[in-house]
């Protein structure tokens, strides 16, 4: 549990106490690649904390597999709505490697939160830190060219392009796989 432990303490001092707490809850989960852990329109009332592996959340559109998310050692993977408005959400979680997660019920969540305010600051913080990503993408989307967009995530994430296919890629980007392939042909990468 180095790699939550670890990832949680640097969004927030979370004491020894409270993730003693919260690990106690920990139900263990080992996924093969390309298992679907939440699904779009079916409630799902848990959070997966990644151990080891990745993921990626998607919508479909016009049938259309859209990448919105990975997560990967350290982050946690849930649907949105499902958390903070108790319905059934619109994406998809799908491991992409062999994964160990380990779960927690939105309840418990809950509990712990009421029970150790770090706890509950810790995921304030995250949630806030995972809105201004969402938006910085949307500016990007608006602002910034395909070969701007492709940039930045290489140098935030240089990790993601040795271990998810470059289709997730290129819909991550808004991109289709032809034109990610353009831009690594003709860039210095």
């Amino acid at each position: 549990m180095e790699n939550i432990i670890g990832k949680i303490r640097t969004y927030y001092p979370v004491s020894d106490k409270a993730l003693e707490a919260l690990t106690c809850l920990f139900e263990r989960w080992a996924f093969p690649p390309k298992t679907i852990i939440i699904h779009a329109g079916k409630l799902d009332r848990k959070v997966y904390f990644i151990e080891k592996g990745i993921t990626r959340s998607y919508v479909l559109h016009g049938g259309k597999q859209i990448t919105t998310w990975f997560s990967q050692e350290g982050d946690v993977a849930c649907g949105s709505w499902d958390l903070y408005r108790h319905k059934p959400g619109f994406e998809y979680v799908e491991t992409l490697e062999e994964t160990v997660a380990y779960a927690v019920s939105v309840e418990q969540l809950d509990e712990l939160y009421r029970s150790y305010m770090d706890l509950a600051n810790w995921m304030r913080v995250l949630q806030q830190e995972n809105f201004l990503r969402l938006q910085d993408m949307h500016i990007r989307r608006l602002n910034c060219s395909a070969q701007e967009r492709y940039e930045s995530l290489t140098k935030e994430c240089p990790e993601l392009f040795q271990r998810v296919n470059l289709g997730d890629i290129a819909s991550f980007l808004g991109i289709t796989p032809q034109s990610l392939s353009r831009i690594r042909a003709n860039g210095r990468f």
